[in-house]
């Protein structure tokens, strides 16, 4: 019975490679885990772990006689500080870089939206100017119910009856 496995392809020792495996990194990844870091840098619970090691740090430097691997002026506690700086400052940079690109494309997006809010805005007064002049123009219920009296007093004839009280008390307050 023949073996049905599937074997890997062989490579071919006649042809030349595509290209040398690289290894990638994603600099967005990057830029992520270097804000996270950074936020870390800047909390409270940094500053209290940090302080507790360097208080152990430099008891048992002191005190315990046997396990002094940094005496006195603690050279090795400067060099972890330092080399902390050294790796902790460009961290913050990079995440401040990134807030900052954050920044202006959420200022980009505000800046649009309050271009059409004021677009918006002006067309709505000039429609909002058009219904007032239009509404200027149309015939009103006391203006027809003046013209109505004054062809009335031309025609000689008196206004229906449910209008001769307006009409009455129109005439006692002009």
């Amino acid at each position: 019975m023949p073996d049905t496995r599937a074997t890997p392809p062989r490579r071919r020792l006649d042809l030349p490679r595509l290209g040398r495996p690289r290894f990638e990194l994603d600099p967005d990844g990057f830029a992520r885990f270097s804000e996270r870091i950074a936020r870390f840098l800047g909390t409270g619970r940094f500053l209290a772990i940090q302080t507790v090691l360097v208080l152990i740090w430099i008891a048992l430097n002191l005190f315990a006689v046997g396990l002094r691997w940094d005496p006195y002026p603690f050279i090795l506690l400067n060099l972890a500080f330092s080399t902390q700086a050294a790796y902790a400052a460009p961290l913050i940079l990079l995440a401040q870089n990134r807030q900052a690109d954050r920044d202006r494309v959420s200022l980009e997006e505000d800046r649009a939206r309050a271009e059409r809010t004021k677009a918006d805005t002006e067309y709505l007064a000039r429609e909002l100017a058009a219904v007032r002049i239009a509404v200027g123009e149309v015939v009103t219920r006391d203006y027809l119910r003046g013209e109505f009296d004054k062809l009335c007093d031309r025609l000689g004839s008196p206004p229906p009856p449910e209008r001769r009280g307006a009409r009455l008390s129109r005439r006692a307050d002009g």
